[in-house]
């Protein structure tokens, strides 16, 4: 499971690293690059601010779904 992680993450790591390559060689001027850079950045700090939120309510509703299906199971409350 393990090296299965690592392999995500080094995946994950070479694309955008690549993905990054490519979009600074891309043939722009520089105006024209530092505006696409600046948007390019705005766009990822405005999806980022998202993610805290979004992992919280994933695991609040796994949480959830959690006590209900061991609440289906049982025939009790789990303690809290």
């Amino acid at each position: 499971m393990i090296q299965r992680k690592h392999l995500f993450i080094a995946f994950a790591t070479g694309a955008a690293a690549g993905a990054v390559a490519a979009y600074l060689t891309a043939p722009r001027t520089g105006k024209e690059m530092r505006a696409s850079l600046q948007t390019w950045a705005r766009d990822a700090r405005d999806k980022a601010v998202v993610i805290p939120t979004a992992i919280r309510h994933a695991a609040k509703a796994g949480k959830e779904a959690f006590a209900e299906s061991y609440r289906g199971e049982n025939g009790h409350q789990p303690h809290a």
